[in-house]
């Protein structure tokens, strides 16, 4: 109770910071923008047909969670942010193995922006093939007709524009507004999104049933678990001992539980939903062997079934380890710490503290890579078990809304602090 007074207390003091209050606007003001876009649909299509397209199929419906909404309308931004983020991967798996990726990346600012504006050229081509493949899947189902080719080019361009405007938008929050652009949507759209869920469930739901009702609130105490689970391990540390010989005074380095946030999942959505999407459309070819074997690969790799939750959870794990590698890299930590005449007590600088490092954050990355795996698989596990089908993603929902949450929470309390601090100085 009293954590909740003191962030009540500074999210207060955060809106009376002029820095903060205008970074807060800016950050609403985009979110605004994006729901107005999010609500702006592609001409041609038949969007009764696409919701009802949409509740039959589980696979679209967490893809149009992560669009925020943008699929479900089909808007100009029905990719949603999917092609920039897969560029990301792709670029962040080249940076491994071309050495002079990597050593643009180390180029501070400048790297950076070199890095960021390859990935905005590679979500081009991306974009056009995933237009591309979303025309073909609602084409098969015939929610929209056949197309003379010029149109075609038409909704392909829309919904590539779509999907550049909304990295601008993310981009322009990592500028001026609050927390990361990517996240802040996604999250924007979850949020937009969960209450329609909650009333689905509740609509659809015979509450005469004693079964029914012990779902659901089997479910509310689940929820209630999984937000104390989440904030539990994003607050956890693990704190390794510094000393410094020419300051006679001993710190810590601090390694996150859960160094690589939501990115993990986000990036293993895009991939572990593409065999069931590649299989549906294939289905629909005339040739018979075929379609027989896309609609195998649709069923296998169903957000129902057991094997497309086990190869979820292993590439929640393995972006775990991928993405953790990208942002923390012990060789440079170690590096940093010789410099400075930093040691691990019982531990050679150099090499010897590199690789007590790169044990010690392995170690991490596999409790927090199996936290975000079950965090991602559990509910659908859930579902299947207890039928309550509107709620399959909660875990993933609720794990990117609460680090959100946390990470704007810091944010904020950095720039009151500061702002305390200056008027201290003054």
């Amino acid at each position: 109770m009293n954590r909740v007074t003191q962030l009540l207390s500074l999210y207060t003091e955060g809106l009376k910071t002029p820095l903060l209050r205008k970074k807060v606007f800016i950050t609403v003001g985009i979110l605004i923008l994006f729901r107005l876009i999010a609500h702006i649909p592609v001409p041609g299509v038949n969007l009764t047909l696409l919701r009802q397209f949409f509740a039959q199929n589980q696979l679209l419906s967490l893809l149009d969670i992560f669009s925020g909404g943008t699929l479900a309308n089909f808007s100009i931004a029905a990719l949603g942010l999917n092609p920039y983020i897969n560029a990301s991967v792709m670029l962040q798996l080249f940076t491994m193995v071309s050495p002079k990726l990597e050593e643009l990346s180390k180029e501070g600012e400048y790297g950076r922006a070199k890095m960021n504006q390859y990935t905005r050229i590679l979500t081009v081509p991306l974009a056009i093939v995933q237009s591309l493949g979303m025309y073909g899947i609602l084409h098969s189902q015939k929610i929209i007709p056949t197309l003379p080719p010029l149109l075609i080019v038409a909704l392909v361009a829309s919904m590539v524009a779509g999907t550049m405007v909304m990295i601008f938008l993310g981009e322009q929050i990592n500028l001026y507004g609050v927390g990361n652009g990517i996240s802040v949507i996604i999250f924007a759209g979850i949020i937009s999104r969960l209450p329609i869920s909650i009333f689905q469930t509740l609509q659809i739901s015979d509450f005469s049933n004693p079964q029914t009702l012990f779902n659901i609130l089997l479910f509310a105490g689940l929820a209630i678990l999984l937000i104390g689970g989440i904030v539990m391990v994003e607050e956890a540390v693990l704190r390794i001992p510094v000393n410094y010989a020419r300051r006679a005074q001993t710190t810590y380095l601090p390694i996150k539980i859960d160094t690589a946030g939501v990115m993990p999942i986000i990036f293993a959505v895009s991939l572990a939903t593409a065999p069931s999407l590649i299989g549906q459309f294939v289905s629909k070819l005339p040739q018979p062997a075929i379609a027989h074997l896309g609609t195998v690969v649709s069923q296998i790799f169903s957000t129902r079934s057991y094997v497309y939750s086990a190869f979820y959870f292993l590439m929640v794990v393995a972006f775990t380890f991928f993405y953790t590698s990208v942002v923390f890299k012990p060789k440079d930590v170690a590096e940093e710490l010789r410099k400075s005449g930093g040691f691990i007590p019982g531990i050679r600088p150099g090499i010897a503290t590199e690789k007590r490092l790169q044990y010690l954050v392995n170690r991490v990355m596999i409790i927090g890579g199996v936290f975000l795996g079950l965090i991602a698989v559990v509910p659908s596990i859930l579902q299947n078990i207890t039928g309550v089908a509107s709620l399959t993603i909660g875990g993933t929902s609720v794990l990117i809304v609460v680090s959100v949450i946390i990470e704007l929470t810091r944010k904020i309390e950095n720039v009151v602090q500061m702002y305390r601090y200056e008027k201290i100085s003054y």
